[in-house]
């Protein structure tokens, strides 16, 4: 088996620049030519990706930058001892220790339990203090080849004691706990070692399950039984998580299982005896992989935006798929398939599915049955808009409990007319009151059917009685002032209302604002109405804009202003901005904030403004070009005006970007923009 690194791996005592980019592209560099990796960019991208989510810097001037790469021929370790240090977001200052761990994609078993070795052995002292003092890098390659010696059998027979073997056997409570992180190969196993050692020192008993690349054993049931509190140090979900129902529970990202490991045990001590502690209500995820359920240290507005981004996330899917089947359903049947014929119970759609079948059409022929079918799959998959919101925002505050719950109290917001708004606050209702009904602690014979049967049951009660006794009125008449407002404006109304949604598409390009207009919008599609069609079109032409005019910018009018990657990117771009992925700008954005984002929001904000006024309107919630046949009231002249509004805004960007490159000097960011750039972020095919 090829050697993890060899003395071409190491620089030391080497002056890499004052940031972590420059670092870690020089590591990666090593790594290419050393014959390691096909090339600097990909592998590159690959780490600052990674490196954005969780800062790779630990306690003691360490830091682990790491990545999962394409672009890797074989595990490989690059080392840089640095003069002077770089802070990789350690909370005791710089590292002048930083070993770049790169895996191939498909990396066996043996090669990950090599690199987590390694990183559990700079949670060592004695072994970062020879790191420190190897004076060629042929003692550095000697040090890590001990280190990592003996492997995989090392790593089992340690992976088992961690997760069998007590830490110490003082007088306070057992406890259990789970260490994971995204890529599985560092931070799971120092955050392990970190914990087990504070509990040593503290005398407390623990047992940790590392859930990442090179292997898990899991927890022995028995232990799980007799622990006091669990600790949960993660940043991907917990698999099998049911297993710790109802016990105490601290819950925080990995890093800070390496950064803070004594309060952690400390709160987890603390947990045990405390009643009133937060529990681990069953098995999930939140959206975007991280675990559900409260979080320690998180502020009040930090959660309510975690909640409500995670009903979103949830949410989208429902809209996407059934908005495009409506749409295509208004393609094959034409705008009448959604009328209600007088004194029928049900639309053309459910009248022709009820009359006829594939083997006997209606008269209408073919297009038009399957139109019907398309149009009705489409409207029930839209009925779990708000059942789907307010279902997912309760599985944010109480975990899997918090979903039945928080799905009949969405459902009874559209029964009393409160739309969304009432989604958001049942959702809201269901899981508080599934996530306090959980809290006190019950006999062990009572445990199996309180997330089950007992907190499902009681939430709903609580959530669902509230919105039809109390605030479902109240809320409903909201909803429909709204729109009614909606449906009337015309004017300066509208078109103001046109460029604040597009300011806000372009704002965040996916993160918060941008969400909340686009959740108005397709919400208002929802209910129907000239307003909302005119709402959808505008949020999604201004969605639009920001990557194709990142494109425009990058590949035709000032090519020299923007790195080789930033104009493969800008490639990528024209793509995904066709198709109503705003996340094709994200890259651009990263590497150069201060102008990108304030020129995306004029062009939007232009191209918003355009919409309104011209009345168009979009039937369909996404799909950007490709559902042309969904944009109205005209069909073919609706969609070229409709199109020419986000030329305009495109090229209202583009010029704006150009003139801020060419005449604004650049901010401290800038220096990165080459490296942000390649980040090109593999956008999530979903809207921004």
């Amino acid at each position: 088996m090829p050697a993890l690194i060899t003395r071409d791996l190491v620089l030391l005592d080497a002056d890499l620049g004052t940031d972590r980019q420059g670092v870690i592209r020089a590591l990666a560099e090593r790594v290419v030519a050393a014959g390691r990796a096909t090339e600097v960019d990909g592998l590159y991208a690959d780490a600052w990706a990674r490196e954005q989510k969780t800062d790779t810097g630990v306690p003691g001037g360490i830091a682990i930058p790491h990545c999962r790469s394409k672009a890797v021929l074989e595990p490989t370790l690059a080392m840089a001892r640095l003069q002077p240090g770089v802070d990789f977001g350690a909370f005791d200052g710089p590292a002048d220790i930083v070993f770049f761990i790169a895996a191939p994609d498909g990396a066996g078993q043996l090669h990950l339990a090599l690199l987590a070795k390694l990183a559990r052995s700079l949670i060592d002292e004695s072994f970062v203090a020879e790191l420190r003092s190897a004076p060629t890098p042929e003692r550095i390659v000697e040090l890590v080849e001990r280190a990592t010696a003996d492997e995989p059998a090392q790593a089992a027979a340690e992976n088992r004691a961690a997760s069998s073997a007590p830490a110490a056997s003082g007088g306070g409570p057992l406890l259990v706990g789970i260490t994971s992180c995204a890529t599985g190969i560092a931070h799971t196993y120092m955050a392990a070692d970190a914990l087990t050692n504070a509990a040593k020192k503290l005398g407390v008993e623990l047992h940790i399950e590392t859930q990442g690349s090179a292997g898990s054993t899991p927890l022995d049931p028995a232990l799980i039984e007799r622990a006091g509190a669990v600790i949960f140090a993660n940043d991907v979900d917990v698999r099998d998580r049911g297993r710790f129902a109802g016990k105490p529970v601290v819950q925080a990202p990995v890093k800070r299982g390496i950064d803070h490991p004594d309060d952690m045990i400390r709160e987890a001590i603390a947990a045990a005896s405390d009643p009133n502690a937060p529990r681990v209500q069953g098995a999930g995820s939140a959206a975007g992989g991280t675990s559900t359920g409260p979080r320690a240290g998180e502020s009040v507005g930090a959660t309510i935006k975690r909640v409500l981004l995670t009903g979103v996330s949830y949410m989208i899917s429902f809209v996407a798929a059934g908005g495009l089947l409506i749409a295509l359903g208004f393609l094959f049947a034409g705008y009448g398939i959604a009328l209600t014929p007088k004194g029928a119970a049900a639309n053309n759609a459910v009248t022709t599915l009820t009359n006829y079948t594939l083997f006997h059409l209606p008269p209408q022929g073919l297009l038009y049955y399957l139109g019907a079918v398309l149009f009705q799959i489409g409207g029930l998959s839209f009925g779990f808009l708000v059942p789907a919101l307010a279902g997912y925002i309760a599985y944010a505050i109480a975990d899997r409990p918090g979903i039945a719950p928080g799905f009949v109290a969405g459902a009874v917001s559209g029964f009393l007319g409160a739309g969304f708004l009432g989604g958001i606050v049942g959702g809201f209702l269901a899981g508080y009151a599934a996530l306090l009904i959980g809290r006190p602690a019950v006999p062990r014979w009572l445990r199996g059917l309180m997330p089950v049967v007992i907190i499902p049951l009681l939430a709903s009660i609580i959530s669902s009685g509230l919105m039809i006794l109390v605030l479902g009125g109240p809320i409903a008449a909201i909803t429909k002032g709204l729109t009614a407002w909606l449906n009337g404006l015309n004017g300066a109304g509208a078109i103001l209302l046109g460029i604040v949604l597009g300011l806000m598409m372009c704002f965040d390009l996916g993160g918060p604002v941008n969400k909340t207009a686009y959740v108005f919008a397709t919400t208002g599609l929802a209910a129907g109405g000239t307003g909302s069609f005119r709402i959808m079109a505008a949020v999604m032409a201004a969605g639009m804009v920001p990557p194709i005019a990142m494109a425009l910018a990058s590949t035709v009018l000032y090519r020299r202003g923007f790195s080789e990657v930033e104009r493969e990117n800008g490639a990528a771009a024209w793509l995904l901005g066709a198709s109503f992925i705003s996340e094709g700008a994200i890259p651009f954005a990263a590497a150069d904030p201060l102008r990108v984002i304030p020129s995306s929001m004029v062009g939007g904000a232009v191209t918003g403004a355009l919409s309104m006024a011209l009345g168009l309107q979009s039937r369909a919630p996404h799909g950007g070009i490709f559902v042309f046949f969904a944009i109205g009231p005209t069909f073919l002249v609706s969609f070229l005006l409709w199109f020419l509004t986000i030329v305009i805004g495109a090229v209202v960007t583009a010029v704006v970007l150009i003139a801020l490159k060419r005449f604004v000097r650049p901010g401290a960011r800038q220096a990165v923009e080459e490296p942000s750039a390649t980040a090109s972020a593999q956008p999530v095919a979903q809207v921004a």
